[in-house]
């Protein structure tokens, strides 16, 4: 069944994240809500510690909140068990980590492959050499991790993001372990590869500059969603 466009691609309601330290209850999410629309890309800026990484978490299922519900494409994850939460990212969800976290034992070739070969594509060496040559690393396709720098590793990681033609594509401070012409090289391939494939693309950052690139910009200060801004 064809989705419905007009109907908000991530929707979260309410969503508070609270945690034990000691005797206290410290709380990194406050009753966040906000509708993401199929095809935004959309940056969520705050300074360290103010729940943006928490965020991303909750909206991707790989953290449950304390409190409040999140939907991607109108499926509420805390109605699915652990493995139906899996299975929604593998067919619908492509991350990249601030740390990579390419698999140091395969090569740049068999990471971008995993997703696609986990979700049954037959063709997935040729797409994950294609997606590899889109992103400048044509002729590194047997290197391991250790022999790229950081750059390339997160051009593999973007590759691999976008190998499987994700709905929605996750963010978590891209460029943040790189310098300054890598992470400007980094981004601006990010966001050619997102237009390009039409996916949606939440982006949590403290780089002004690289929320500039975003349409809407949602700003968190102590846990609490304090702006939501579109250019």
């Amino acid at each position: 069944m064809a989705r419905n466009e007009t109907a908000p691609i991530v929707r979260a309601a309410g969503l508070t994240k609270q945690v034990s330290a000691g005797e206290r209850t410290l709380t990194i999410l406050d009753e966040v809500s906000l509708e993401i629309s199929p095809g935004e890309a959309v940056a969520v800026l705050g300074a360290s510690g103010s729940g943006k990484t928490t965020l991303l978490a909750l909206l991707a299922g790989l953290d449950a909140p304390s409190a409040g519900s999140v939907w991607i494409d109108g499926a509420e994850l805390s109605a699915l068990d652990e493995d139906g939460r899996a299975r929604l990212r593998r067919d619908r969800v492509g991350f990249v980590f601030q740390s990579f976290q390419l698999l140091p034992a395969l090569t740049a070739l068999e990471n971008v492959m995993l997703p696609l070969e986990l979700a049954g594509n037959g063709d997935a060496r040729e797409r994950a050499q294609a997606l590899l040559a889109r992103v400048g690393l044509g002729e590194r396709l047997g290197h391991y991790p250790r022999q790229l720098s950081g750059g390339e590793q997160q051009r593999v990681a973007i590759a691999r993001a976008f190998a499987p033609a994700p709905q929605l594509v996750f963010a978590d401070e891209p460029t943040g372990n790189l310098d300054a012409a890598s992470g400007e090289e980094v981004a601006a391939l990010m966001f050619e590869l997102n237009r390009e494939r039409g996916a949606t693309l939440l982006l949590a950052t403290h780089d002004e500059r690289l929320a500039a690139r975003c349409g809407r910009r949602l700003r968190l200060a102590s846990g609490r969603l304090i702006d939501d801004a579109r250019v």
